[in-house]
């Protein structure tokens, strides 16, 4: 069972509210509705824009005009003319046709996010699904109710289809549910929230599925938590840096503004923060040692790199969750244009890369993990930073966890972008796995959270050797967070659960922000 299956939402009933249409929709505020119970409602611009589009909608089916996807059949389909007297049959037939995702559901978490972002593109104003039908996705959001939705089965282009008719069928009636903490039929889950079940009309059935939603929500919550990951990265970095008696020469400004990449230079000035003050440091300031091993003097450059990559892939993923990403599209002049905008290249090319990058932090945080249990290179901490090694093992198999943590995401780190494999009899001959890149990202990003927690115990268990000497102004505080949580280790006791305990931390972004205001 992957991680995410047991990832929920909290309704937190605040009184905060997000609304749609009135400015660019952010990761962030993703995160607030998905993970926090955030209400959102339309704004009226957009409420102007979905009533526009649903008039030509409206004016094509009664015209008889051949448009795609609104008066005719879908792909290989599209020259099968459709009634309007077939037009609420053809919605339900589409819908129940296309909700063939298999394998575990995803979490509420995303699932709220796949439904927020798409409420959000129909709000643009091209994809002329009714008024009503937008505001029914986002009565889901603000009950509580939450589409089950199959991980599995979305090609990435032609849009996110199969999991995106599960979340439409819930607007129905149809399917399964999460509501008050229980898995049940859509219907009854409607019941007892007081929401009515919508009938479809023309173009609806395409317009809730033909886009990238669900990708681009599990991209936006892994582009979060990578953002926290990164930030983490920098505290066990530098807690390792201390516990192994490291220089803080290679954090000089001079040589990061040498080779001036945004996330380099930011990584060192987060370090210099961290370590400020060390007595550690500062106690072989003078020592024959002249320079560090590339996984402590080389923090800056590979965390940077990875920084500037988030940074990137946020980009794309947040003008993605502000597009219109339906076919076809319909525009000021009434016309209805048949377009690609359903392609999830953007979103595949920078989940993959997303992957990568996130990855790479966990590479080099397993070489310290190795460094920090090794007395061969660890300048005179206990054997697997533990009294009396031989009869305590300590710290040992930890590194065996974040060996095999780092090697599986070695493989998940493949791209799934360069693959392609035609579907609807050829119609849709290239796609871009965008869903798949996207799954693989977040399950690399929960490999890493448990590799950084392995570094930070680790750490927090060297740096009590080094005592009395004190960590710097950040690391200290890192260390007594963990310390919260976590005892010393005195002799072998079960660690997994202190592994688990850290995790929380490192997941929640508490550690990181256990550093801030260090004065």
């Amino acid at each position: 069972m992957p991680f995410w299956s047991q990832r929920s939402f909290a309704q937190t009933g605040r009184n905060a509210l997000i609304e749609l249409g009135l400015r660019p929709l952010t990761i962030d505020d993703v995160e607030r509705v998905a993970r926090r119970g955030e209400k959102v409602e339309l704004s009226q611009a957009a409420r102007q824009r979905i009533a526009a589009a649903r008039k030509v909608v409206d004016d094509t089916v009664a015209s008889g005009k051949a448009a795609y996807g609104i008066s005719t059949g879908f792909g290989a389909l599209k020259n099968k003319a459709i009634s309007a007297a077939d037009q609420a049959q053809l919605q339900k037939n589409f819908l129940t046709s296309h909700a063939v995702g298999v394998g575990n559901a995803f979490p509420q978490d995303v699932s709220r996010a796949i439904l927020l972002i798409s409420a959000n593109g129909l709000s643009q104003g091209h994809s002329g699904v009714r008024l009503e039908t937008v505001q029914a996705m986002l009565e889901l959001l603000n009950h509580g109710v939450t589409p089950v939705i199959p991980e599995k089965g979305s090609v990435g282009a032609s849009g996110d289809l199969a999991p995106l008719a599960h979340m439409a069928q819930v607007l129905t009636g149809n399917g399964d549910a999460y509501y008050q903490g229980k898995k049940m039929a859509a219907s009854q889950a409607l019941t007892e929230a007081g929401i009515v079940p919508r009938v479809l009309a023309a173009k609806e059935g395409l317009g809730l599925s033909n886009g990238t939603a669900v990708m681009t929500a599990v991209g936006a919550l892994a582009v979060h938590d990578a953002r926290i990951l990164a930030e983490t990265a920098d505290v066990t970095a530098a807690m390792s840096l201390e516990a192994l008696m490291g220089t803080d020469a290679a954090l000089d400004e001079r040589i990061h503004a040498a080779k001036p990449h945004a996330g380099q230079q930011a990584v060192a000035a987060h370090m210099r923060q961290l370590t400020k003050n060390s007595q550690i440091i500062a106690s072989h300031k003078d020592c024959d040692r002249i320079q560090d091993a590339y996984s402590l003097r080389c923090t800056p450059q590979v965390h940077g790199a990875s920084r500037d990559a988030i940074a990137y892939v946020k980009k794309v993923i947040e003008t993605e969750m502000n597009s219109a990403t339906d076919n076809p599209l319909i525009f000021e002049n009434g016309q209805v244009i048949s377009g690609g905008n359903f392609h999830g290249q953007p979103v595949a090319l920078a989940m993959d890369f997303l992957g990568i990058a996130v990855a790479e932090l966990a590479n080099i945080s397993e070489r310290r993990i190795f460094r920090l249990v090794d007395p061969k290179l660890n300048e005179g901490l206990p054997a697997f930073l533990i009294q009396d090694s031989g009869l305590n093992t300590g710290y040992m198999i930890v590194q065996y966890t974040a060996a095999a943590l780092v090697s599986e995401n070695k493989v998940l780190a493949h791209p799934a972008s360069v693959d392609s494999i035609p579907t609807c009899a050829n119609q849709e001959d290239h796609v871009s796995m965008g869903t798949i890149a996207s799954r693989k990202a977040a399950q690399i990003i929960d490999n890493v959270q448990h590799v950084l927690a392995i570094e930070a115990l680790c750490a927090a268990q060297a740096l009590d050797f080094r005592l009395p000497l004190t960590a710097g102004n950040g690391t200290k505080k890192a260390h007594d967070c963990i310390r919260q949580k976590v005892p010393h280790v005195d002799a072998d006791r079960p660690i997994q659960p202190d592994i688990l305990a850290v995790t929380e931390l490192v997941r929640t972004g508490q550690l990181a922000q256990s550093t801030q205001n260090q004065g």
